[in-house]
């Protein structure tokens, strides 16, 4: 038994054993633990779903090995006498694992934070959601930020020299990657001015799609066929972009041929007849209704009307009524729509002919 009581770094290997010992216990513990909460919450989120027990389930889920480590270590070192050197290291690296643990916790809280409130808001105010998306990474990058700074101030590192310093030499970095930080500003006109917010249909050149995501570099679209299109932000916003959602009705030209065997009192009751057709419709605004043109086959008439919503599918029903009853309109009235036609005169010559 005199092998116990040797001493090593201040501590008798006795004492050493049963600090080994508390440090197993709390890590099994902790371990343990862990792994029923989470299973429980589990369970509970998955028979009735609240926002609460998913949040502290997401929560434990993010709870790191090195932060139970950290603990387990801390609880065996009080039975301990360290030296002031090795209690200094043990104490810096419980409290990065904390720092740690704590810039995980708080990453996953903004996350559900954000999450929570996009998903209320999309509906009811999209461009809310956006902005809160956007800032969501700022949230996070001064969580980092303050995380980083308790560190290096626990190092003995002068912050107030340190953030001098990076001041000096952000000018340069902001050289160096001018084309991300363009991207980087981008974003940030596109969230506090609004040109579009996620939900929106847009068309930008000969690309057109919904907004799914606006993120600090990137905008992604998902176009009617189904890939997704990535456009820089600072290209973005250097293009013409047509936003639909924002339209609050859409104007519609169409035109109408009829043969020019037409006879003219009928050419002259078709303005009326199309007018009629187009009021008949509920969510139709008649503008107007002419004989526009001589064409080269046919007496061209042009209609303008408006769709009193920006719904495409609407619109396109409202012009697939107008259509049909145009069809039926020149059917009862023996008007004949016009189509490519071609006359050929053949002449002969008078000694042919006798």
């Amino acid at each position: 038994m005199e092998i116990l009581n040797r001493v090593y770094y201040g501590n008798s290997v006795q004492t050493w054993i049963v600090a080994l010992a508390v440090f197993v216990a709390v890590l099994a513990l902790l371990s343990f633990l862990t792994r029923l909460f989470i299973g429980r919450l589990a369970a509970r989120a998955a028979q009735a779903p609240v926002d609460m027990t998913e949040l502290v389930l997401d929560l434990v889920q993010g709870t790191r090995g090195y932060f139970l480590l950290a603990l387990a270590l801390s609880a065996g070192t009080f039975v301990l006498d360290l030296p002031a050197r090795p209690a200094r290291l043990v104490s810096l690296a419980v409290l990065f694992a904390v720092l740690l643990q704590t810039a995980v916790w708080g990453g996953r809280l903004i996350a559900h934070g954000i999450s929570r409130y996009v998903k209320g808001k999309m509906e009811s105010d999209a461009a809310a959601a956006t902005t809160v998306s956007a800032f969501g990474f700022m949230a996070r990058l001064a969580l980092w930020t303050i995380i980083v700074f308790i560190a290096l101030d626990n190092l003995g590192v002068n912050i107030t020299a340190l953030v001098a310093g990076l001041g000096v030499g952000g000018i340069a970095v902001a050289l160096a990657v001018q084309n991300i930080l363009g991207d980087l500003f981008a974003s940030f006109s596109i969230v506090l001015d609004k040109p579009f917010v996620i939900g929106d249909f847009i068309i930008v050149g000969e690309y057109l799609g919904t907004v799914e995501h606006i993120g600090l570099k990137t905008t992604r679209i998902r176009s009617l066929s189904g890939e997704q299109i990535i456009f820089s932000n600072s290209d973005l916003l250097s293009s013409r972009v047509r936003n639909f959602k924002r339209m609050f009705e859409r104007r519609v030209t169409f035109g109408v041929g009829v043969v020019y065997q037409t006879p003219r009192e009928k050419l002259e009751a078709i303005s009326a007849m199309l007018r009629e057709i187009v009021e008949a419709q509920e969510l139709a605004r008649f503008d107007r209704a002419h004989f526009k043109a001589f064409g080269d086959y046919a007496l061209q008439f042009e209609v303008v009307y408006y769709v009193k919503s920006p719904d495409f599918d609407r619109y396109m029903d409202t012009q697939q009524a107008i259509n049909l009853e145009i069809y039926r309109r020149f059917q009862e009235e023996g008007i004949e729509f016009a189509y490519p036609t071609q006359l050929l005169y053949v002449a002969r010559d008078k000694a042919e002919a006798q």
